[in-house]
């Protein structure tokens, strides 16, 4: 059978996973802090006893897309956007550090600072205590006040400092779980010049209307290499025929 049919066989197959991350995209295109996901392919050259003719195409790494969503105003005093780049610090379950733009914070049952997802936000000198009955106020530099409720007028206590951090973003990988680490798996070190904004969230930076072109141009492209395949077909049958006959 022609290696036609191949070519077309691998284009169509990247072009699902292309369509597949794209979906991922748009499905999150309400996520806070989410950062939309890029595919890039690159053609390979069938090696073959006869002419270069054909090529395969082949996923490479699965990208982001770093640019900064729209920052949102809630009013909320645990709502932090960071402000340009940089990243806030989380546990996870297992122990390791992860970096995230989902500024949506919330106080456990047991006063620690973490995620609306339930992961322990982190500071400089580990997991933030919030303690009970007082009123938290967080600073551009990301440093945690509270204000006593008991006591007017309150006065007002330096909790701790989130951990902002701006690693490379070419040393940035995302997990399964959307959050990202370091490549080595190494800790960031904190970075003093990353502001956020309290009272905000920042948006996805999913653009909706390129993502929906895509999603259509991505169907046309799967439809040509569907064509493909039913040429290479009628090719094939109508050479057995030829070989029939002769």
């Amino acid at each position: 059978m022609d290696r036609m049919i191949y070519t077309a066989m691998s284009g169509a197959k990247h072009i699902l996973d292309q369509q597949a991350t794209n979906s991922h995209n748009l499905a999150n295109v309400s996520s806070t802090g989410f950062k939309a996901q890029i595919d890039a392919f690159r053609a390979v050259p069938v090696v073959s006893d006869g002419l270069d003719t054909r090529a395969f195409v082949v996923d490479a790494t699965t990208g982001s897309d770093f640019t900064p969503g729209a920052i949102q105003q809630t009013g909320r005093p645990l709502d932090v956007a960071v402000q340009g780049s940089g990243w806030l610090t989380v546990q996870r379950a297992n122990g390791s550090e992860a970096y995230t733009r989902n500024g949506a914070l919330q106080i456990s049952e047991n006063g620690l600072l973490q995620t609306a997802t339930g992961l322990t936000i982190m500071g400089d000198s580990g997991p933030i205590s919030i303690p009970p009955d007082v009123t938290v106020s967080i600073a551009k530099d990301g440093t945690i006040s509270s204000i006593n409720n008991t006591t007017v007028p309150g006065p007002s206590n330096i909790i701790g400092r989130l951990k902002l951090v701006n690693p490379s973003e070419t040393n940035l990988v995302r997990g399964s779980d959307g959050l990202f680490t370091t490549r080595d798996g190494n800790p960031a070190e904190a970075d003093a010049t990353v502001n956020v904004v309290n009272g905000a969230l920042e948006g996805s930076n999913v653009n909706v209307v390129e993502a929906m072109v895509n999603m259509i141009s991505l169907a046309r492209q799967f439809d040509t290499q569907m064509k493909l395949m039913q040429t290479a077909e009628n090719n094939a049958n109508k050479a057995s025929q030829l070989f029939n006959l002769s």
